[in-house]
């Protein structure tokens, strides 16, 4: 039969049908798997909508992968304990390998993740700035830490100041720390900071005829109760000669430490607390330094200006007066006091 020219042979027609289909069924196939995936992925290995995200997970020593696994997953912090569990096997080529540590979930992360991490031991710890000023207590730098330092045992840290008799023996610096670090190595690194800053000194303090320890008391007077490296000598030539007078210091400064009170809030009763940290009511330097102090403050207190002066005080914008009588004082009290 003969056929006209440009009509489609059937043959052709038949061929072509089933193609078409095919690959509408292929796209089909993708967008259902993607589908899957997505549901899947959703449900299994997304992270938690209410994902801890900025908190420490501490994974101590000694801790399985099963209880681990299911605590993470109590805590919102994976959607599926099996497919954690699942994973880990898989980085870890059938170890099953967790590695301790505080593990930082700094954002919301998916099982994939944490997984690998966990392996590897791989903390994203940022490293916190903190500085400390001159002259602050251990209660105070307690205080600074608990703002930025997750997690931080401000009493714990105050506990072990005072029970290593560490106050006064911490540099005031910029530090690093990594959240999650115990209190024990916070201090030490600062207490081995302070120890490589006064070894400057070292030969100007065993000059000065005084022991370390009556040095650093007396530097921590000197950083709160005054302001520049002047002030602080001349302040710091008064107390010693009040000592050697057998005069009490009377410094405001010891109820800081004492009571967290400044000069300013100072009653009567408070002046008559039974304390050795009363510099009223006790003579000489309190039992332990009352401050952290910078090593400015430390060389003023080896290196004093003499002068004829017994008294001094601060007015309310931080400038010094001094006399050498106590009826000198008592005017400068009425004329820079009130």
């Amino acid at each position: 039969m003969e056929k006209n020219i440009g009509e489609p042979e059937e043959e052709n027609q038949l061929e072509k049908k089933p193609l078409y289909k095919q690959e509408n069924i292929y796209a089909s196939g993708i967008v259902l798997v993607f589908i899957c995936f997505a549901l899947f992925y959703s449900f299994f290995w997304s992270a938690p909508k209410n994902f801890p995200v900025g908190s420490l997970y501490d994974l101590q020593y000694g801790q399985t992968l099963s209880p681990v696994s299911f605590d993470l997953e109590n805590r919102g912090i994976i959607r599926s304990n099996f497919w954690f569990k699942s994973l880990v096997y898989v980085f870890s080529f059938g170890h099953i390998k967790i590695v301790a540590g505080d593990y930082n979930l700094y954002k919301s992360q998916n099982v994939v993740g944490l997984a690998w991490r966990f392996t590897h031991g791989n903390f994203d710890v940022a490293p916190v700035r903190i500085t400390i000023p001159e002259g602050l207590n251990s209660t105070e730098i307690a205080t600074l830490f608990s703002k930025e330092l997750p997690d931080f045992d401000a009493v714990g840290f105050v506990a072990l100041m005072k029970s290593e008799n560490l106050e006064g023996y911490i540099f005031p610096d910029t530090y690093f720390f990594v959240p999650g670090m115990t209190n024990e190595e916070i201090i030490q690194i600062m207490h081995d900071n302070f120890n490589k800053k006064t070894q400057t000194v070292a030969v100007q303090m065993n000059a000065s005829g005084k022991t370390e320890s009556d040095v650093i008391k007396m530097a921590s007077i000197l950083e709160v109760e005054a302001r520049t490296d002047d002030s602080r000598k001349i302040v710091a030539g008064i107390l010693w000669k009040r000592i050697a007078l057998g005069m009490p210091l009377q410094v405001d400064s010891s109820f800081k430490y004492l009571e967290g009170k400044t000069s300013a809030q100072l009653s009567l009763s408070d002046l008559q607390i039974d304390s050795p940290y009363n510099s009223y009511t006790h003579k000489g330097l309190p039992p332990t330094p009352i401050s952290n102090p910078g090593l400015a403050s430390i060389i003023d207190a080896i290196t004093p200006i003499k002068t004829p002066y017994l008294y001094f005080l601060t007015d309310s914008e931080g400038n010094m007066h001094y006399a050498a009588t106590f009826a000198e004082h008592v005017a400068n009290k009425q004329k820079y006091l009130k």
